[in-house]
């Protein structure tokens, strides 16, 4: 025994398709109508949304020959009120293997249209071997956690200092407000 060819009311026809286009098309018309109108200067910030520099496409003071730079972490936020986003960047050199020193920039967005962010500060020196972990902002203020070594023997995969440390925006500039190191890593 064959089952039946189907139900007549689940069989769709074409004036099934013609009456669920014009369904849709009259949502559509009217959301464009009924939606929101222009904003008004009570609506929001005035200045246009700015985007955050992108630090893929910044140069660091970094030497790493042909193997280039890499990306670790990024924080987004308006660090010194001017209403425009900086970008906090973790930098490194790429490497193959072991752990590089990674260096911590402050980008802001470059001088013209179409130009790459540039580094408005240096929070964390590579030439000082550390590594960072734990980046935040939160109120104007960069806080992470500084992964060091207590010699040179200390092996660079495995740092055995931590080190909370925080950077305030003051008077035109970034300070450093370092606390103790808290102990072994």
């Amino acid at each position: 025994m064959q089952p039946p060819a189907g139900l007549p009311h689940t069989r769709t026809r074409p004036v099934h398709w013609l009456l669920t286009a014009l369904a849709l098309a009259a949502v559509l018309v009217g959301a464009v109508l009924l939606g929101p109108g222009d904003a008004t200067a009570g609506d929001g910030p005035a200045a246009p949304f700015a985007v955050a520099p992108d630090p893929a496409a910044a140069r660091y003071p970094l030497a790493c020959g042909p193997v280039g730079t890499e990306v670790g972490d990024t924080a987004v936020a308006d660090l010194d009120g001017d209403e425009r986003p900086e970008t906090v960047a973790v930098i490194h050199c790429r490497a193959g293997a072991g752990t590089p020193p990674d260096g911590v920039y402050v980008l802001t967005a470059g001088a013209g249209t179409g130009s790459p962010p540039r580094v408005a500060a240096t929070l964390v020196d590579p030439a000082r071997r550390m590594n960072v972990s734990r980046l935040r902002v939160s109120e104007g203020t960069v806080s992470a956690t500084l992964l060091g070594y207590s010699a040179r023997s200390v092996p660079r995969c495995c740092p055995d200092l931590r080190r909370p440390v925080e950077w305030r925006w003051r008077d035109g500039k970034f300070e450093p407000v370092t606390r103790p190191v808290t102990g072994r890593a």
